[in-house]
């Protein structure tokens, strides 16, 4: 992050912890999040003169003046143009040829079919709007319970900032200086951990209580025909990775092209209208408008947090205390959960990253296992209260309540967990295809 070099750095004090004290009240009393920040940045920036007001206005248009921003509505408006053409109905599809045959075939399948839109999407809300839409009836005629058919769904779509592209990896590579290309790569085998965690838990919790009795024998000739017939659903995905992970396209251009080749498959099938494209552009607009704010307040706050030198500050506090790496691993654990349950991944990442960066290589953890371990922690908070943006998504969509759901989503949080814990201390699982 660009630091003027003409400021000189003050030491942390309540002039910057008051005004934290004071954001972390204004979130209890539901202010909303960009303006909490907002108002923050801007007071201590007051307060302590550590950059002149003026800049403010310059610190904000040269945060959000970046390419890789642009990824971030395009790859949202790609996963809506599937849903629109029917061609998330043939991803799950698949998944549903692909794992059908084993007892808990259909909540197997429908985690790996959240694994699908993930791969699209890269986002969490979406996946968990789109394929709950779809699956929970099936669930619950199988034998789940409604309650778990839920937690379940909300579970499943946590990958959807946890397998690239995902716009946390986008968002947090831009705001440490971070390729996303590499991140992308890096965080490819986490994102599956995390999925295969879900899909075991679901096994387990089945033969506990035996909710899905029926099961099947795998069919060649009807898998290979759920793969021809969603062939074009496969394609995007396709696009994504191979011009990624191949160097032909950068993140940001290969939802450019992903964006073109579901409009050009939807229009050439007949399954999208021109009168589908303004509610697309309006539902990508609105995610946007969540989260472009947030990173514009949170950038200059980020900047004052370094100048102020807190992160300086945070590491002399815990190397006080214990420089074990163990403990301090774990206590990074606890402070990415924490702030997961009470606040959206987004401004997490644009505050925490920069402040939380030096501690954990004060311990030698590389800058990509970093950003891998923390976006993986951050992602459990979408399913357990009192934020859970997924369990509300489902709640909104099936009535259930809130509680209930996030009750049922606690053996999926320890499996999340527990493979947090791998990824932190086996650092070769997020980068060993980078390297």
């Amino acid at each position: 992050m660009y630091i003027p070099e003409a400021f000189a750095a003050t030491k942390v004090g309540w002039t910057v912890i008051g005004p934290l004290i004071l954001m972390l009240v204004l979130f209890a009393l539901a202010v909303p999040v960009w303006v909490a920040l907002g108002v923050t940045a801007l007071l201590i920036l007051w307060v302590t003169g550590a950059l002149p007001l003026a800049l403010v206005g310059e610190s904000v248009f040269h945060g959000l003046d970046a390419f890789a921003l642009i990824a971030i509505p395009l790859y949202v408006l790609t996963g809506d143009l599937l849903v629109r053409t029917g061609m998330s109905i043939k991803l799950l599809n698949i998944a549903s040829a692909t794992m059908g045959s084993v007892r808990s075939g259909m909540g197997t399948s429908t985690v790996l079919g959240c694994g699908f839109f993930s791969c699209i999407s890269g986002s969490d809300a979406a996946g968990a709007a789109a394929v709950g839409r779809i699956t929970i009836s099936r669930l619950i005629k199988e034998g789940y319970s409604p309650a778990y058919a839920c937690a379940l769904v909300a579970s499943g779509a946590c990958t959807g900032i946890l397998i690239p592209p995902s716009i946390a990896y986008i968002i947090i590579g831009m705001v440490l200086g971070i390729s996303t290309s590499t991140l992308f790569i890096a965080a490819a085998v986490p994102g599956v951990l995390i999925m295969i965690s879900i899909m075991v838990t679901n096994a387990v919790m089945n033969r506990v209580r035996g909710y899905e009795r029926s099961s099947g024998r795998f069919r060649m000739r009807a898998w290979l025909a759920s793969v021809w017939d969603g062939r074009y659903a496969l394609l995007i995905p396709a696009i994504i990775f191979g011009g990624i992970y191949s160097g032909v396209f950068t993140p940001t251009e290969a939802a450019a092209v992903a964006v073109v080749t579901t409009i050009a498959v939807g229009v050439i099938q007949r399954t999208l209208r021109l009168k589908d494209f303004p509610s697309s552009l309006e539902g990508s607009a609105k995610v946007c408008g969540v989260i472009v704010p947030i990173i514009a307040v949170a950038l200059p706050l980020a900047q004052v947090l370094a100048i102020t030198e807190v992160p300086q500050s945070l590491v002399g506090a815990v190397n006080a205390v214990t420089k074990d790496p163990t403990i301090t691993i774990f206590l990074m654990l606890g402070i990415f959960m924490i702030a997961g349950c009470v606040m959206e991944s987004t401004p997490n990442i644009v505050i925490l990253g920069p402040i939380m960066l030096p501690l954990a290589q004060s311990i030698g953890m590389n800058e990509v296992h970093f950003c891998v371990f923390m976006v993986t922690s951050l992602g459990i908070g979408f399913i357990t209260p009192p934020l859970g943006l997924n369990l509300f998504v489902i709640s909104g969509i099936t009535g259930q309540p809130v509680l209930s759901i996030a009750a049922r989503a606690v053996p999926f949080v320890l499996a999340m967990l527990m493979v947090a814990v791998l990824l932190a201390f086996v650092p070769q699982l997020s980068l060993f295809l980078v390297r």
